[in-house]
Order: structure tokens, then sequence, then C-alpha cells
């Protein structure tokens, strides 16, 4: 089980984008460290959509002892330290690569976001098992702190997500000969606009590796299929 825990954060309506965030990626159990009053017509709920019915209202407060000592804790901050002789923030873990180093932990996980303006303090950094650090530009690493938890669950997805909205295959590439077929009817095209003979093949072995980059799918080989027939049958008419 991964928990999210937001500790001393300032304003209500981050907890509630958090809570969000949890919902989108399926995690549920949200801890507080010292949070604001999460007023039901506050922000907080305003901000948390559908977790205002859930995850909101069975968050629990907690203290940060409370995490260390019943929990793995993945610590998120903006900048870690790039010396190796500084254990408090280094080595740290980019959230792409965070799902992968939590596959082997044997009991409760804890995903840690500190304040929105300073983050985790060294000493509840050095008192985490592990740190997670978003890449992002040197000259303003710092995100929103429901940015950055958002950018951390969606990598966690593949612990959290049983099964998303997309099917399967987002893609289908149209049958081989439905794509011979469009390859056909452009050839006709190429002869109704009376393409110069010797310059066909070149044209259509083009055409060909396009179509093989784009893996068009069955509709889009339909719909581009009617459109040179459409195309050759008007100017084949012209020509009467």
């Amino acid at each position: 089980m991964i928990a999210v825990a937001v500790v001393d954060a300032e304003t209500p309506g981050n907890v509630g984008t958090i809570a969000r965030s949890m919902k989108n990626f399926g995690l549920s159990e949200l801890l507080l460290v010292d949070p604001p009053e999460l007023d039901p017509d506050g922000e907080a709920y305003g901000f948390a959509g559908q977790a205002r019915e859930d995850i909101l209202p069975a968050a629990r407060t907690v203290s940060f002892d409370h995490l260390v000592e019943h929990y793995h804790t993945v610590a998120c901050t903006a900048v870690p330290n790039e010396d190796a002789n500084n254990h408090v923030r280094y080595p740290a873990v980019t959230p792409s690569d965070l799902a992968a180093s939590l596959q082997g932990v044997d009991g409760d996980i804890c995903v840690v976001f500190g304040r929105e303006r300073v983050g985790l303090h060294n000493d509840e950094l050095a008192r985490c098992d592990e740190i997670c650090s978003i890449p992002a530009s040197a000259d303003y690493p710092v995100l929103n702190l429901g940015q950055a938890a958002t950018i951390v669950l969606y990598e966690l997805r593949e612990l959290t997500v049983e099964r998303n909205q997309h099917p399967d295959s987002l893609h289908t590439t149209a049958e081989a000969g439905a794509v011979e077929g469009l390859h056909d009817e452009f050839g006709r095209f190429l002869d109704a606009i009376e393409h110069t003979e010797e310059k066909q093949a070149k044209t259509r072995r083009m055409f060909r590796r396009l179509l093989g980059r784009a893996r068009p799918t069955g509709r889009e080989t339909r719909t581009m299929r009617g459109l040179f027939r459409q195309a050759r049958q008007r100017i084949e008419r012209g020509s009467d």
C-alpha cells in the first residue's frame, strides 16, 4: 500500500489538489502533518474534485514520527545536493525511476511532500528512507506543491492503477490489404493527373514510405482512399 503525506501545508487548496491527484492515480490514504484547517466549504474541498467525497474526508492527521515509524518513507525535494559526502539529500531518484525503486519494498510506503516555500527541512529529510527529486530547469527548479505531487503520483501509476481509461491500444494500424488498396487508388490518381510517367515509381515509393512511418488507422486509410477516388473521378469527368 502507498500512502501520501503532506507536511505543514500552508494553503488548503494544495491539499485538495493533491487529494485529487491521488484519486486520479489510484491512491486513497492521505496523511497530514500539521495541516491547515480544511473547511468543507473552503478551497481544499473545492480543488479536490471527486476526492472531496472520500479521500479528503478520510484524511488522517499524524505526526512526522508516525510516518517514520510506520512506513518506508520517500521524501520529495526540489534540490538534492550534488555532493556525495552530504548524506541528507544525496543520492536522489527521479519520479520516472521511483516505481522500479519501490518494487522490492516489503511493507507500507509513504510518499512525503513538504511545505510550499521551503519543502522538507534537512532533519526531516535525514529521517526518510529515500529521496525523490523532479528534474527541472536549473534556473527555477522549484515546482508548485500540487504540481510536484501530480508528477510523482503519475509516475507511480504502474504500482497504484490496476486499469486505466484507455483501451489496450490507442492506435490500431489498418490491415495490410486496406493500405494496399490506398496505394492502388493513389496510383490511379497519379494517372488521372497525368503525373510524369518516369517520376511515378519514385512518387509511389515516397508515398509508401510516408504511410509506413504514419501507420494510418483503418478509418484514416478509408478516408484518404475516398478523397483520392473523388479527386480522380472529378478530373476524369472534366476531361471528357
